[in-house]
């Protein structure tokens, strides 16, 4: 079995503030905008009433790394947001560590195509 590998992706910080392009993810209630653009690929996300994203993940910012097996790198963690299908060919979750919301990628596909 290949060892378990973490890359960095990005930086996802909770905003109040629309930016340019945002982007609406109906399903989870909250816009994102900000990567494509960004060199150190800081994500902002802005989040309407109701959605169903945990306090932790809409109060502090996060970060994120793609890791080559999600089920493995979730064992004995707790889990916050539960693995989930946001886009064709990517499987993410949310975990606490140390207090903090941190976000855990797989890619089923290349990344560039989804």
């Amino acid at each position: 079995m290949a060892k378990l590998t973490y890359r960095y992706h990005h930086l996802g910080i909770p905003t109040n503030d629309k930016h340019p392009d945002e982007v609406y993810l109906e399903k989870f209630k909250f816009f994102v905008s900000g990567y494509k653009e960004s060199p150190y690929k800081v994500e902002w996300m802005r989040f309407m009433p109701g959605s169903p994203i945990p306090e932790l993940v809409q109060k502090i910012p996060h970060v994120a790394f793609v890791v080559n097996n999600l089920k493995t790198a979730l064992k004995g963690k707790q889990i916050i947001i539960e693995p989930n299908s946001p886009s064709k060919g990517l499987t993410v979750a949310f975990i606490v560590d140390n207090g903090a919301p941190i976000e855990l990628m797989q890619f089923d596909s290349k990344e560039d195509e989804i």
